[in-house]
C-alpha cells in the first residue's frame, strides 16, 4: 500500500459532503448512500493515524448541521460505527474481499438501526424496509473506494 497523505483524506471527505449534499430527487433519494460514513469508515480502517473516531464524530456533527437533523445523531452512530470498525482494523489484512464487503456491510446495518432507533425515538413514523437500501448502495459505493484507492487487504510490501 503507498502512504496516506492527509491531504488526500480531507479532500475526499470534502467531495463525499458535497455528494451528500447534493439534492436527490425521486427515487434517487432512497438509494442515495451515507457518503460522509462510508468514506470515513474506508479512511479509518485504512488510515486510523489520520482518521480516527474524532473525526468520525466531527463528520457526523457536520452531516447534522448540514442537513438539518438532530444534532448529534449522526454523530453517534458515526462513532459507534467507527469504533466497531477499529476494533477489528489490524484482522482486516486476513479478510479476503467477499469477508471484508461482510464486515462493511453489517457496519452499515448497524449505523441504519441506530438511526431508525433514534428517529423513532424522536417520534418518526417507522419508515418501513425501503429504509435500509443505503446499505446496497453503500456497499457499492464500497467497492468503487476499493477500487480507486486500493484494496484494504493487500499487505505492505
Amino acid at each position: 500500500m503507498r502512504p496516506t497523505n492527509i491531504v488526500v483524506v480531507y479532500l475526499t471527505l470534502l467531495i463525499a459532503l458535497v455528494c451528500q449534499l447534493f439534492p436527490w430527487v425521486g427515487q434517487g433519494i432512497i438509494f442515495r448512500p451515507d457518503f460522509m460514513l462510508i468514506v470515513t469508515l474506508y479512511w479509518v480502517l485504512r488510515a486510523p493515524h489520520l482518521c480516527n473516531i474524532g473525526t468520525a464524530w466531527f463528520v457526523g456533527i457536520l452531516v447534522d448541521l448540514a442537513t438539518g437533523s438532530l444534532l448529534g445523531q449522526h454523530a453517534l452512530s458515526f462513532t459507534l460505527v467507527a469504533f466497531m470498525g477499529l476494533s477489528f482494523q489490524r484482522r482486516l489484512v486476513l479478510f479476503n474481499p467477499l469477508q471484508l464487503a461482510g464486515y462493511v456491510f453489517a457496519l452499515l446495518v448497524i449505523e441504519r438501526l441506530v438511526m431508525l432507533l433514534l428517529k423513532l425515538f424522536e417520534g418518526n413514523d417507522n419508515p418501513g424496509l425501503h429504509y435500509f437500501w443505503p446499505v446496497i448502495s453503500g456497499l457499492l459505493l464500497w467497492q468503487l473506494m476499493i477500487l480507486l484507492f486500493g484494496a484494504l487487504t493487500r499487505p505492505k510490501s
